[in-house]
């Protein structure tokens, strides 16, 4: 579903996100997929593209945060290296966060083909309340696609130095506070959590293919 302030996929200047980066990790390793995931192709774009573009649609910083041992991305954004190796998600949440100019930042990951201008502005519009803002659903965290403030960067520093690396573990922490989207908030947006879904395995990659296809031949968004 497209919110009528996006003007053809893209919200108009005057209106873009200006107080929250998007923040895109793609420095995973593919291990079930067994290629780099940021390549492979969902429509006529890849993988990569269609998260980028998204971001680009409504944040006016947008950074994508690769591993220390990644190769080297040409895209047209800002291109960062985590800060600290081998930290897995947290470590790129860390570094999107601690180089982003904003309060705060919206990360997902590379591998995510529908992700939805609506669903976003709905997790952005609580920042000013909150730490952290992500979704819960059927009792699951999505640390991926969620938002991130600068209040969090002390307890992820010392969660680093511990390598204590689970994102669930920095949501749990009393220090910071955390809201969460439900499922009677996407009811009407997104009622099948289609933006949340990501690609991990060949067997998932044809089945975002199959449902893109779908989607297009419905002419549903």
């Amino acid at each position: 579903m497209t919110h009528p302030l996006f003007l053809f996929g893209r919200l108009s200047e005057d209106i873009m996100e200006m107080e929250v980066t998007g923040v895109l990790l793609a420095g995973g390793k593919s291990r079930r997929m067994g290629e780099d995931k940021r390549s492979l192709v969902v429509g006529e774009q890849t993988l990569l593209e269609r998260g980028l573009g998204v971001l680009r649609s409504i944040f006016h910083e947008v950074l994508v945060v690769i591993a220390q041992d990644s190769p080297p991305l040409d895209v047209n954004a800002r291109v960062l290296r985590d800060l600290v190796s081998d930290c897995g998600s947290l470590g790129g949440v860390y570094t999107g966060l601690t180089l982003a100019t904003t309060p705060h930042i919206f990360v997902v990951a590379c591998d995510m083909p529908f992700l939805d201008q609506t669903v976003i502005t709905q997790i952005t519009s609580r920042r000013a309340t909150a730490d952290i803002v992500m979704a819960r659903l059927a009792a699951r965290l999505h640390p991926m696609h969620a938002l991130y403030g600068k209040g969090c960067l002390t307890v992820m520093r010392q969660m680093i130095l511990a390598r204590q690396l689970k994102i669930q573990e920095l949501v749990a922490h009393s220090s910071l506070r955390v809201q969460y989207i439900t499922e009677a908030d996407l009811l009407t947006i997104d009622p099948s959590w289609r933006s949340f879904h990501n690609v991990n395995t060949p067997a998932e990659l044809v089945a975002a293919r199959a449902l893109l296809a779908q989607i297009l031949s419905s002419g549903k968004p």
